[in-house]
């Protein structure tokens, strides 16, 4: 089964599947190795890590493309990646769905906000009118060139318009034709169960660390009917934990061992990044 059919077919069961989010290749092979069955390139990660600058527009198509074929490249599973708003109006959309497919996405998450956009639990963010949506999301299924590549439609109106509104929104899109839908920074339990009641597709749930939504656990959110739900940047918030207590330690200690309970080991690194298996390439090809 393609990589697309395997995310179709998971989103679809409607079991609360968690993606972990991605920012780069090595942090998807974490993802696989722990044996998720899905990874989301996280457009704040990439940002992130890549700039160091916060989730506020400055990702372009360029690089969210870079990193979908870094990381297809390294990895086997299905990959959602976050297109922010698609990067320009409906015409732009189809380019970018374009330029993603032949990166090697599954599927895309495009939203709903102006630009610049903003993080889904950030203040002062903006919805551009649902119209402009509806367009962005006719465009990127008539771009798509496999059928089943999955668009994500995500709306933020939450923030700004309101929880009726939001899910006003959502089935628009449904009627545009996404194919999962993903209302952003509910603010309550009672707002996340009423999703599943009310929206007939396959529905994306954000679970952000510190954010607005609460911290319903996975086998919850399956029971609801959700069919993903996504920890965007759990793996970025860990990383930042470990190097800021491996360096804490080193600056400190002015050393710093082959602590497991400070650094991976040297072994481990070398084979999550497959050194194994080039070890083995170079004696095949050797003369």
């Amino acid at each position: 089964m393609s990589t697309r059919k395997q995310l179709k077919s998971l989103a679809e069961a409607r079991r609360g599947l968690i993606v972990p989010g991605a920012f780069n290749a090595l942090s998807a092979k974490v993802v696989e190795d722990l044996g998720f069955k899905a990874i989301y390139i996280t457009g704040a990660g990439v940002t992130n890590m890549w700039f160091g600058m916060p989730d506020q527009g400055f990702m372009g198509l360029a690089e969210i493309a870079d990193h979908t074929a870094r990381i297809r490249d390294a990895v086997e599973l299905p990959l959602i990646v976050d297109i922010d708003t698609g990067f320009g109006n409906a015409v732009n959309v189809r380019n970018t769905i374009r330029v993603v497919e032949r990166a090697g996405a599954d599927a895309v998450q495009i939203e709903d906000q102006t630009f610049p956009k903003r993080c889904g639990h950030f203040s002062g963010k903006d919805v551009a009118p649902v119209e402009e949506m509806v367009s962005k999301i006719k465009a990127a299924v008539d771009a798509r060139q496999d059928g089943d590549f999955q668009i994500i439609a995500r709306t933020d109106a939450r923030a700004t318009q309101g929880f009726e509104a939001a899910v006003e929104r959502a089935m628009r899109f449904a009627e545009a034709g996404a194919d999962i839908l993903f209302v952003e920074a509910t603010e309550n339990a009672d707002e996340v169960r009423q999703l599943t009641r009310r929206l007939a597709l396959p529905q994306v749930m954000n679970v952000v660390i510190g954010g607005k939504t609460p911290a319903l656990d996975g086998d919850e959110l399956g029971s609801l009917g959700f069919g993903i739900v996504l920890y965007a940047n759990a793996a970025l918030q860990g990383a930042v934990l470990g190097m800021q207590r491996s360096l804490r330690s080193l600056k400190e200690r002015k050393r710093l061992d082959e602590d497991p309970a400070i650094v991976v080991p040297f072994a481990e690194r070398q084979r999550l990044v497959d050194k194994p298996f080039y070890d083995a390439l170079e004696r095949r090809y050797a003369y």
